[in-house]
């Protein structure tokens, strides 16, 4: 064979089969690579129909953005339910007790309803061996603008140790 450049042809043949091995090499590599970006590129798109990342990305934006007003309007409904529970005539005492020291037994009651403002009513029911008495007197933060028996005040005191 000739010589080029002052080097054997043979060496010239030998090294681009050489260069053309390790291209082929590197052909594979990069063919490996490509492969297994393609699984992790098809996992992540988890079989979504968008045609490239930018169309996925914008949907997941949107759809944060739907969580988020969602989150929020569940956000005022809560206080909303927590700011009427407030108002609910929860907290319930009853006091019984005989109006009358002549004998029989208790009774006599009085029912405290009140929420958590301490506003309400108090029921109280006086039995005598004749008829019953009931009276009802508003509550507004555990006074009244009607005088208060003491176990009335005792009705409304157990409503306060109520948690």
């Amino acid at each position: 064979m000739g010589e080029l450049f002052g080097i054997d042809g043979g060496f010239i043949v030998l090294g681009c089969f050489a260069l053309i091995l390790v291209l082929f090499i590197f052909i594979i590599v990069l063919f490996v690579k490509l492969s297994s970006l393609r699984k992790q590129y098809t996992q992540m798109m988890n079989g979504s129909k968008a045609e490239n990342m930018e169309q996925l990305l914008i949907d997941m934006q949107h759809g944060l953005n739907e969580q988020k007003a969602e989150s929020q309007a569940t956000a005022a409904k809560v206080e909303t339910i927590q700011n009427a529970m407030l108002k609910m005539k929860s907290k319930v005492a009853i006091h019984r007790y005989n109006a009358f020291n002549e004998g029989g037994s208790d009774l006599s009651f009085t029912i405290a309803i009140l929420d958590e403002y301490q506003d309400g009513v108090i029921l109280t029911g006086i039995h005598s061996r004749e008829q019953m008495y009931l009276y009802a007197k508003p509550i507004q933060k555990a006074q009244s603008t009607y005088t208060l028996s003491p176990e009335e005040k005792e009705a409304i005191n157990q409503t306060l140790k109520q948690p």
